[in-house]
């Protein structure tokens, strides 16, 4: 099993920044994708950005320019930077790895 732990949700105003981390633990496979998705109230879940092993990455068309995926494998973490943030990017942060396991989500808010 793999638990994972997210951190860096929050309240910032339109066009601040965000970093969210998410470190695993547990049996952690460094070859498979991790990434992020994103849940708003009344959607349904999106993806916002994968990062593989060989260090490509894809972004949600939406996101791209401001939003950065990186991971650390040494410390089981993925990072989602995310810039020029917009009212719209309100939702629930989900960190995903292998596309089998999640985290409990962090809320951000982009809010004036």
């Amino acid at each position: 099993q793999v638990q994972l732990v997210e951190s860096g949700g929050g309240l910032v105003q339109p066009g601040g920044s965000l970093r969210l981390s998410c470190t695993a633990s547990g049996t952690i496979f460094s070859g498979f994708a991790m990434g992020w998705y994103r849940q708003a109230p009344g959607k349904q879940r999106e993806l916002v950005a994968i990062s593989t092993s060989g260090g490509s990455t894809s972004y949600a068309d939406s996101v791209k320019g401001r939003f950065t995926i990186s991971r650390d494998n040494a410390k089981n973490t993925v990072y989602l930077q995310m810039n020029k943030l917009k009212p719209e990017d309100t939702a629930v942060y989900f960190c995903m790895h292998a596309y089998t396991y999640w985290g409990q989500g962090t809320q951000v808010t982009v809010s004036s």
